[in-house]
């Protein structure tokens, strides 16, 4: 088996790609696999270095790029992981002279793929492409967004969705009150604004709906306008007056806690404004978990959700969430049918059937390699 480098933001660091990261680094190298994590930090968060990190690549260090290549270059193949915010430079470019000093070959796991983007991130993400091994999206819609508006080879894109954590027995502790749940990093665009609002026309159901909005500001909102998000939120919320039936849990959850948050939920409301997402890591989680999710229209939960284990509303208009989330809650067999629909999918989700093809793909771009220096050796 292949020894695998992972770049990405890496716990303790708290976000999307950091999660991933170490949960598909952990599947890859679970049987005892060589494995190791190039940590890409702002220097702001935890600096601990965490066990399996090899390597710190600080975003203020200039040129640090070429050590962080350096030591992903002692593995057999480079996982990294790209988003336009991560790494130095406009647009996150100094990932590319890294991809080019690999000598090994990589793998790029896409988590973003913009509809209109820039012409500086139209030509970057065609150059990261052309220098990966390898290039994987988590939807068709981000494969299709890929090939027509991007000059790429489609040979080098595979779709592998993003895994789900195994949340099977995790007891679900149902409350006497419908319990709508929202959950990530706060900041502006996650739309919970429109889901108070949403909330505020279902008071006339009996019993009246609790909403548990979960998780921690973003750092860099923090870092930027600070709490103030937050309390527009809770301000919003004393004017409609709902502010008592919404439990804001400012923390960030383990998995076995959030597993038993989300098994308790009736409905998942993801309000996000986002027309670009073709990634949510919240809404695998959601669905895989059979809780009945209502979304608006970003392009993962219309590619997902569509005659599927939800349903779908316009963006920025709560009089459609809440009517979408009054039918979960009060039409007949609705809840149990929209649950059912992840049955068929829900066993290509779980982290150890994701990771695994990956392992798939990593050999296949390395065997190459390998027979071209068992040739010179021969």
């Amino acid at each position: 088996m292949p020894s695998y480098g992972f770049l990405s933001t890496h716990p303790p660091t708290r976000c999307g790609l950091a999660t991933f990261n170490f949960a598909l680094a952990a599947h890859l190298t679970v049987d005892g696999t060589r494995g190791g994590i190039v940590r890409v930090t702002d220097g702001s968060d935890d600096q601990r270095a965490l066990p399996g990190v090899v390597h710190t690549w600080s975003t203020r260090t200039p040129a640090g790029w070429r050590n962080a290549a350096a030591a992903l270059n002692t593995f057999d193949v480079a996982v990294v992981q790209h988003e336009y915010g991560i790494y130095p430079g406009a647009d996150g470019e100094d990932v590319l002279p890294l991809l080019r000093r690999l000598t090994v070959p990589s793998i790029v796991v896409l988590h973003t793929v913009l509809r209109q983007p820039s012409a500086r991130q139209r030509s970057l993400l065609e150059q990261i492409v052309a220098a990966a091994g390898a290039v994987v999206t988590m939807t068709d819609t981000a494969r299709d967004r890929l090939l027509v508006g991007y000059t790429v080879l489609p040979d080098k894109v595979t779709v592998i969705p993003h895994g789900v954590a195994e949340h099977v027995g995790v007891p679900a502790h149902r409350r006497t009150r419908p319990h709508l749940l929202t959950w990530g990093l706060l900041g502006p665009g996650k739309g919970i604004e429109w889901s108070l609002r949403a909330l505020a026309r279902l008071q006339d159901l009996d019993p009246t709906p609790t909403y548990t909005v979960a998780g921690r500001t973003h750092p860099k909102v923090i870092a930027h306008q600070g709490e103030a998000y937050r309390a527009g939120l809770h301000r919003l919320g004393a004017q409609l007056g709902v502010a008592h039936a919404v439990d804001y849990q400012d923390v960030y959850h383990d998995q076995p806690t959030l597993g038993r948050l989300i098994r308790s939920a009736d409905v998942v409301v993801l309000p996000y404004d986002s027309h670009e997402q073709v990634t949510s890591g919240v809404l695998i989680e959601a669905v895989a978990a059979g809780v009945p999710v209502v979304a608006t229209a970003f392009p993962h939960a219309v590619e997902l959700l569509t005659n599927g284990p939800g349903l779908v509303v316009p963006h920025q208009e709560p009089a459609a969430l809440a009517a979408a989330i009054r039918r979960v809650l009060t039409e007949p067999g609705l809840a149990a049918r929209l649950a059912g629909g992840i049955r068929p999918l829900a066993a290509d989700l779980r982290w150890p059937v994701v990771a695994a093809r990956y392992g798939t793909l990593a050999e296949r771009i390395v065997a190459p390699r390998a027979s071209v220096v068992s040739a010179a050796s021969a």
